[in-house]
């Protein structure tokens, strides 16, 4: 059984940086890809980010684009969410997920808060 476990989340300034992690146990070799997730407080969860293990392979959301790069470290099984310039509609619980599509494996998540 795979498990995803996210970690980096806290608190941070407006414009601040910080960097997600998501180590995967009883990691899948075959899986395809693997993406980062977040529910902001009353709202719906949304996809943000997904990366392919095979060619790395990016997407993302229109509103996180050229501020979060994701990344992915098969060797150490984790997947890394770089977030910057961080603002308050950012913050939310952050999630990893394999697959991209949500219907597979989840963690449980890890809080971002972006506040002066």
């Amino acid at each position: 059984q795979v498990q995803l476990v996210e970690s980096g989340g806290g608190l941070v300034q407006p414009g601040g940086s910080l960097r997600l992690s998501c180590v995967a146990s009883g990691f899948r070799s075959d899986y395809k890809h693997i993406g980062w997730f977040r529910q902001a407080p009353g709202k719906e969860r949304e996809g943000i980010s997904c990366i392919s293990r095979s060619d790395s392979s990016t997407w993302y959301v229109d509103s996180v684009k050229d501020r979060f790069t994701i990344s992915r470290d098969n060797a150490k099984a984790t997947v890394y969410l770089q977030m910057n310039r961080l603002k308050p509609e950012d913050t939310a619980i952050y999630y990893c997920a394999d697959p991209c599509d949500g219907l597979g494996y989840w963690g449980r998540g890890t809080q971002v808060t972006v506040s002066p």
